[in-house]
């Protein structure tokens, strides 16, 4: 099951209500105590700052579109990969989202019964309590104890240095397409992730599994993998965070941070990737581009996400197989525990 956020795709209030309210209830009240009664106020008014700021721009979210995209190109990998997968094995490959129907937690209900083992594919390279820790959290309460010999919930993504790879054959084979190719003077690449909190209001660590750790790691990887490599035309490459401002003190290095260090240093051009993402959504190509585009740079690019590319949805097959070869395993070690009758 490809999993993520998800969002509005027809941009009305109607809409937009419903899911900026679980927004509040699933992912800010895991750092902020919000009143309930404050809960529709607070949502309905980040609803119509959203429809009103939308609607002026033209923008329309394009985050369901790929996510189904991606559902289907990871089916159609999988099915040309039989041979990896457990002898026998028939799969669906269905989406679900937090914020918008079909919704994960709803979704898992209705399949329980239909199938022997689920692969919950949380689409975020980065986990934490934000992102994957929703998908666990859905399956716990949906499946109980049943959960360990039922379900795999894929991780650590972020580490896998074949992304990597991918990654940076993404990026630069959208640079050899584009102006910027042949621009003089020197470049500076942005790599674009989600934030996270470092500290909450009262100034310590946070209770919940942010990711920190595991944001700076990840950036650090990516770095040295796209310096290190031939076709390199960055003088530096900066994380660019996009934060939010509830609950505390949140990663410091934001996007607005490293253009200003990139004008600073005399850059030309600059070039914008939302590494942190595994597809475009309002963060993305919306917030973070209008930045990029705002900065006043000689020379700027913007490259998409890894969408639906081919080389990621070949790669993701795999580990998803790997998956699944893993759930068998179990089921069978859990079968051999069973009393003889």
């Amino acid at each position: 099951m490809v999993v993520t956020y998800g969002e509005v795709e027809k941009l009305t209030l109607r809409n937009l209500w419903p899911s900026s309210r679980r927004i509040l209830k699933v992912i800010t009240s895991q750092i902020v105590k919000v009143p309930r009664f404050l809960v529709y106020l607070v949502a309905d008014y980040r609803s119509t700052k959203h429809f009103i700021d939308w609607r002026r721009s033209g923008y329309r979210s394009t985050l369901l579109a790929t996510n189904r995209a991606q559902r289907a190109r990871l089916e159609a990998c999988l099915r040309s990969r039989t041979a990896e997968l457990p002898p026998d094995t028939d799969i669906d490959v269905l989406d679900a989202y937090y914020f918008v129907p079909p919704y994960l937690e709803e979704m898992l209900g209705e399949i329980r019964s239909r199938y022997d083992g689920i692969v919950v594919v949380p689409m975020i390279p980065v986990e934490s309590a934000f992102s994957c820790g929703v998908a666990c959290r859905m399956v716990s309460e949906t499946y109980g104890d049943e959960r360990y010999s039922r379900v795999r919930l894929m991780n650590r993504f972020w580490s896998d240095e074949a992304l990597h790879r991918i990654y940076a054959d993404h990026l630069f084979s959208r640079i050899a397409e584009s102006p910027l190719a042949d621009t003089e003077g020197k470049l500076g690449l942005v790599l674009v992730i989600h934030g996270t909190l470092v500290r909450d209001r009262a100034g310590n660590p946070p209770k919940v599994f942010t990711g920190l750790d595991e944001t700076g790691r990840f950036f650090e990887m990516m770095k040295r993998r796209i310096m290190e490599d031939p076709r390199n035309i960055f003088a530096d490459i900066r994380q660019g965070c996009m934060n939010h401002s509830a609950g505390g003190e949140w990663t410091a290095d934001t996007v607005e941070k490293a253009l200003e260090a990139f004008r600073r240093e005399g850059c030309r051009g600059v070039v914008m990737f939302p590494y942190g993402f595994f597809a475009d959504n309002s963060e993305t190509e919306y917030e973070a581009k209008r930045l990029l585009e705002s900065a006043g740079f000689p020379r700027s690019y913007y490259v998409r996400c890894i969408n639906d590319s081919p080389a990621f949805a070949d790669w993701l097959a795999g580990r998803v197989a790997g998956e699944l070869c893993m759930l068998q395993h179990i089921q069978q070690a859990y079968e051999s525990l069973e009393p003889k009758s």
